[in-house]
């Protein structure tokens, strides 16, 4: 028997628990991996509440992160003892995921832990930091650099938010964050951000076309923020967008987009083929301070996960939140 999270959704309502599985339960596979980590990110917040429509089937274990060692394979690129980790494809949405002890499945969604991390790091990082390094790797892609201007990070103290400024000011941009959590200041100073910019003064209707303040931005918000973001871009700005914490609309104008030439790039991280996945890993091992990675982490154990996951979405939780299920 092995302690999962699930969730249930039946006559006695929407509900999550920590519980004892058999390992015959778990879905088909070939490759099962004994857990040593996982996260708790937005998406697993919102399915383990009910807040969100997520899991796609019941029961499930959600988690859309994990990382451990493979104790069965018959997988051609896997075998016992490799270290391995998972974001994405489905796992925690359609496919039991990453907050319980044991998980089985399909190799090709793993790849090999990085050398530089410990499977507590890999998740400290996890499906938030993977995607703030495809977002920043995006505005690379370009044209934006660190002479181009000043790169904005919006829901700043967030999991998204917080690596995106640590990257970014590591690899020399100015960096800055917008917050409604300005108590969160020095934290986003001590990651690297230069300025903080409220959240008030991005979350309201604004103009079509406002003052040029930001070369590229890390957008993990959506909403209005998403768009007052846009009007205010530099000519040939970059903004990468890979959330929607304010909501999934758009209430933006074409004028940014034909009067200043911006581009809107959506980062997906779910489906991201493995070559992609690969080269984003490998660069969170070139640019990511572990130091500041550390600073930005905070260790609970599996039983906490489901009263934590309330507290994420109630804005009480900066950075990333790294679950150790074995304890």
């Amino acid at each position: 028997m092995f302690n999962a999270i699930q969730i249930h959704n039946d006559e006695a309502g929407y509900r999550s628990e920590l519980t004892q599985l058999d390992p015959v339960q778990l879905p088909e596979g070939d490759v099962q991996v004994a857990v040593a980590y996982s996260g708790l990110n937005y998406k697993d917040a919102l399915a383990i509440t009910g807040k969100g429509k997520i899991a796609r089937r019941f029961p499930m274990v959600p988690g859309i992160d994990l990382a451990g060692t493979v104790t069965a394979s018959s997988h051609a690129e896997f075998a016992v003892g490799d270290q391995v980790l998972l974001n994405g494809w489905g796992v925690g949405e359609s496919h039991w995921g990453g907050l319980a002890q044991q998980a089985r499945l399909k190799g090709d969604w793993l790849i090999p832990l990085p050398e530089t991390f410990t499977a507590r790091q890999a998740m400290a990082i996890g499906t938030a930091g993977y995607t703030a390094m495809l977002c920043v790797m995006a505005l690379e892609k370009h044209g934006i650099r660190p002479d181009s201007g000043p790169v904005l990070v919006t829901g700043a103290g967030g999991g998204v938010g917080s690596v995106a400024i640590a990257l970014l000011a590591e690899l020399g941009y100015e960096v800055h964050a917008a917050t409604g959590r300005p108590q969160e200041a020095d934290y986003l100073l001590g990651l690297g951000a230069k300025e903080i910019v409220t959240r008030e003064s991005l979350s309201q209707p604004g103009a079509p076309l406002a003052k040029a303040r930001w070369a590229g931005a890390v957008d993990s918000v959506g909403s209005h923020t998403l768009a007052n973001v846009c009007a205010a871009l530099h000519y040939n700005g970059v903004v990468a967008a890979c959330g929607l914490a304010q909501g999934m609309d758009f209430p933006a104008s074409v004028a940014p987009f034909i009067l200043r030439g911006i581009t809107l790039v959506g980062i997906d991280s779910v489906m991201r083929p493995k070559d992609e996945r690969l080269a984003a890993w490998a660069r969170l091992a070139e640019d990511l301070s572990l130091a500041k990675l550390d600073a930005m982490t905070q260790e609970i154990a599996l039983a906490e996960a489901i009263q934590a996951a309330s507290q994420l979405l109630a804005g009480q939780i900066r950075g990333r939140l790294v679950v150790d299920v074995n304890r």
